[in-house]
């Protein structure tokens, strides 16, 4: 049986043939898969033995994703979306636009072509574009291991018509030109062994094809390219370079060290002075054709030294000979838990020796190997690196405490990091939990969506919906395949995305053969957005809407943008369940004005922020009873990743696989929620009334308020705010009342007497005023953020007449949209 097996695969290549489809009738589940794949039902599949491509059909909004060519024009029907290997579901394509998208006419399979060929039209009529007619043909022919694209213009009006040629490629971090003008692009994570290369073949009616050409009446223009994919950049170039007709060889070669097979390593083919990168597979072998003649391949790896590989190709080809590689310098991770259970974490790396350059483990949208931290979904993890010292810390999130060691990394050795993260922090009847972040389907990123989520389990968030831009879909299929079942738990929903305001919603049903996973279109009234969320797939009681990063002036105060106040988009708080008061890495609570300043580097101009953490409390003394949000909105692992800000929420279970969102929405739509860059936070009435809750107490109330804080985090101020201002006696600071903080895991644990003469809300502060987070997040941004905690009101009914708010505006006008610096430098004056 399984001899029959391995001749099936060995043989499966002969056995396909050119073909082309549209995905429907069953056929959506022969789309390709991939990091990148964007396949929906409607769409072409396009393929030969050697590989598969889809091209978009010319359906309503059809676009790859939101931020492929974002705004109302950003549709891009006719493209070629995705291409792959057949067979290898590793599309890292996200669209390919042949000069360029837009609207076309119609996309069509090309019928009667010859044996071995398959073809698509994409076609834009002169009467639909100006009197351009615009053709793309898509063609696919056995045994090449690319497309062939072949764009024509023809003016179709009666004067010289200029027009635009350039093509849209996106999205790659890793590019270049080589050999015969070819481009070639690498994935955005090179572990993923996918290049591109993309070749002019032919070129008619013009001497070139380059930004806008001019074509005389009636006549044409066309340029034939061919567009190749490998398992590596100089796999698809010397594919290109064979298209074009040059004569090339295959070069093969293997990497071994120790017995076992190097697959990390990156082979430089140096078709010109500057190399593309070849990877080598999980046998170790590299492939790839180039031109005949002698070359030195050099091999690179990190933690190894260089290795040249000299190869004569010739006709015939080359075998390079067995390379053999030394012993990579690393550290093995051994970490667990208390208890001996290995978990996530993460281990950032600080080079400790004079001189040493910068570390670079890789691109900051992944988890293994990111600029100098390695992310892992388990505590048994190997980071390659460089010989040297380094001070390494390892660090599960606020709730653990950290390990940190100075490790020496010797040329061809293999270091050993053992350690156990204890858990310092008691959460008991809490969950972690961040409800806005994001992987590729977003489009405005290209982050890993396994990289998001072993970033997730890393930090020890619990709870994380699934919030891509402008698409319904599931992190749970990822989630599974990687393990993290027992670690985090998700909901499916999306963040509704356009040119205003954000909203986060969940949970939904995605439906992947629909266009954005079947999610609705954003509207420029948040309120018809909020409506239409609201009812999308019928309404439901646990349907969670938020506003995200939201511009409160715009929200609330000047609708029209006109330096007027209006009232904002009247009734839309209502509409909402929740808005981010912390997005990103500000700890500004406290802040005394509802607008900062700031300067850009290397700027000399200053511009005037609003502040929106100072504009809610000034909205919650308007009757705005605004549920607080804290979030990362993640859009990379390092640098932009989880982590910065997150909410904790009571819970019947301390079990993340046991959470349920059906249990928690009452909970966060009722305010239960903490705020939080670390420091854990609990705040409850006399008689246990927590955040969010409201309270009748005549004369005042009694506040107990406990903070917990890791081994690398501490608070040295709590600070009440009643009614939004920071009031002078609930002011307190190891400074002033040494007596009311502790050195261990409990920093603080007092009844506050809390005094009252008008209804009022109560906001606690906990945070350290010049304390950073650089253990917990190393050279990251966000390690220059300080521990800060704060909780949703506790709503004090004074007079038995239910809660009512002050009007109190803290001392400004809430600010209209046209606000300068030197209109904001005189309120300033004006308050003093």
């Amino acid at each position: 049986m399984k001899t029959i097996a391995l001749f099936l695969l060995a043989t499966s290549s002969a056995l396909w043939s050119a073909e082309v489809f549209e995905a429907n009738q069953g056929r959506e589940k022969e789309l390709p898969g991939g990091k990148e794949a964007d396949g929906i039902r409607g769409d072409f599949v396009l393929r030969n033995d050697k590989v598969e491509a889809v091209i978009s059909h010319n359906g309503p909004n059809r676009r790859a994703n939101m931020s492929t060519f974002y705004g109302a024009d950003g549709a891009s029907p006719g493209s070629l979306y995705d291409l792959t290997l057949r067979g290898a579901s590793n599309d890292q394509l996200v669209a390919y636009c042949p000069g360029g998208h837009g609207p076309v006419s119609y996309v069509r399979i090309l019928t009667d072509q010859p044996k071995g060929e398959a073809a698509i039209e994409s076609v834009t009529t002169a009467a639909s574009n100006g009197g351009i007619y615009k053709r793309n043909e898509y063609r696919v022919k056995d045994g090449q291991q690319g497309l062939i694209i072949t764009t024509t213009w023809r003016n179709e009006t009666d004067a010289v018509q200029k027009v635009p040629s350039k093509s849209d490629l996106t999205r790659f971090n890793s590019t270049g030109e080589t050999v015969e003008g070819i481009y070639w692009a690498d994935a955005i994570n090179p572990a993923h062994k996918c290049g591109y290369a993309l070749a002019t073949l032919e070129v008619t009616g013009a001497d070139k094809v380059s930004g806008d050409i001019q074509i005389s009446p009636g006549a044409s223009v066309s340029i034939r390219r061919f567009f190749a994919v490998g398992t590596s950049p100089a796999q698809a170039v010397g594919e290109a370079l064979e298209a074009k007709g040059k004569n090339v060889s295959q070069v093969a070669g293997s990497l071994q060290s120790g017995g076992a097979p190097v697959t990390t390593a990156t082979v430089h083919v140096p078709f010109t002075s500057k190399p593309v990168p070849a990877y080598p597979d999980e046998k170790g072998v590299y492939q790839f054709k180039m031109p005949t003649g002698k070359v030195e391949l050099k091999v690179t790896d990190l933690g190894r030294a260089d290795t040249v590989v000299e190869v004569h190709v010739g006709k015939a080809g080359a075998e390079a000979p067995e390379t053999p590689l030394p012993a990579a310098a690393r550290i093995r991770f051994e970490i667990a838990d208390e208890g001996g259970v290995s978990f996530p974490c993460k281990a950032h790396f600080e080079p400790l020796d004079k001189d040493a350059p910068k570390l670079d483990l890789g691109p900051k949208e992944r988890a293994h190997g990111c600029v100098d931290q390695y992310h892992s979904e388990k505590g048994q993890f190997i980071v390659q690196l460089p010989p040297g010292r380094y001070r390494v810390v390892v660090v599960r999130g606020p709730e653990y405490g950290h390990l940190a060691e100075e490790v020496t990394v010797q040329p061809n050795q293999e270091s050993v990091f053992k350690g156990v993260l204890k858990r310092l922090v008691d959460t008991k009847g809490w969950i972690s939990a961040d409800f806005h972040n994001h992987s590729t389907p977003s489009g405005d990123n290209v982050c890993d969506t396994d990289g998001r989520l072993i970033n997730i389990a890393a930090e020890h968030l619990e709870f994380a919906p699934t919030t891509e831009h402008n698409r319904l879909y599931d992190w749970e299929p990822v989630i599974e395949s990687l393990g993290l079942s027992p670690f985090i738990k998700t909901v499916k929903g999306m963040e509704l995305t356009g040119a205003g305001q954000h909203f986060n919603a969940f949970p939904f049903e995605p439906d992947p053969l629909l266009q954005d996973g079947g999610a609705p279109v954003w509207n420029d009234d948040p309120r018809v957005s909020a409506l239409t969320l609201r009812r999308w797939q019928g309404e439901q009681d646990n349907r969670w809407i938020q506003f995200n990063h939201p511009n409160l002036t715009d929200m609330f105060v000047d609708r029209d943008r006109d330096d007027q106040v209006d009232g904002g988009f009247i009734g839309v708080g209502s509409m909402i369940d929740g808005m981010e008061t912390q997005n990103g890495a500000s700890t500004d609570i406290l802040h005394d004005a509802p607008f900062k300043f700031s300067r850009a580097a290397n700027s000399l101009a200053t511009k005037v922020m609003l502040c929106r953490e100072f504009m809610w409390r000034q909205l919650l003394n308007q009757g705005h009873r605004l549920v607080a949000v804290g979030v990362a909105d993640a859009h990379t692992v390092y640098g932009n990743g989880v982590g910065c800000w997150r909410v904790y929420l009571p819970s019947s279970t301390d079990d993340p696989a046991a959470i349920d969102w059906a249990e928690l929405s009452p909970k966060a739509k009722a305010g239960n929620m903490i705020l939080t860059t670390g420091p854990f936070l609990e705040v409850a009435t006399a008689d246990g009334k927590i955040a969010g809750s409201d309270v009748s107490s005549p004369g005042g109330v009694e506040l107990k308020v406990t903070v917990q804080c890791t081994d690398w985090q501490d608070i040295n101020r709590v600070q009440v705010l009643v009614n939004g201002r920071l009031e002078p006696t609930l002011n307190f600071t190891r400074e002033s009342h040494p007596q009311m903080f502790q050195d261990g895991v409990v920093k603080f644990d007092q009844t506050l007497q809390v005094p009252l003469k008008e209804d009022a809300h109560l906001i606690v502060v906990a945070m350290h005023e010049t304390m950073t987070l650089k253990t917990g997040y190393g050279t990251s941004s966000y390690a220059t953020m300080r521990p800060c905690a704060y909780n949703n009101p506790i709503y004090v009914d004074v007079d038995g007449g239910g809660f009512k708010a002050n009007g109190d505006n803290l001392g400004f006008d809430p600010p209209t949209m046209g606000l300068t610096v030197d209109q904001a430098k005189a309120l300033l004056e004006k308050r003093k």
